[in-house]
């Protein structure tokens, strides 16, 4: 799965899922759009969807610091690149 491709689906997500509209990559979320511990637990049931496979409890607690969504596509990749 590409960078591209990834950004894309996160930010489907975001819109379907938690009705936010064409936000910069580089945003935070928590400041701009509220997001908080349990959006960012519900987003978490996507990203597995998305990788194809559960997380650890370990990358679900690393997932919690994340702000933007270019940290979030980063996480994506990292945690596919580990699951090889």
């Amino acid at each position: 799965m590409t960078r591209e491709m990834i950004v894309d689906r996160i930010l489907a997500i975001l819109q379907e899922e938690f009705e936010i509209i064409n936000p910069a990559l580089d945003e935070n979320l928590t400041e701009k759009y509220e997001f908080d511990s349990i959006d960012a637990i519900a987003l978490l049931e996507y990203v597995e969807d998305l990788i194809g496979a559960p997380l650890t409890q370990e990358e679900k607690k690393r997932a919690m610091e994340i702000r933007t969504i270019n940290q979030i596509c980063d996480y994506i990749e990292k945690v596919m690149k580990n699951k090889k």
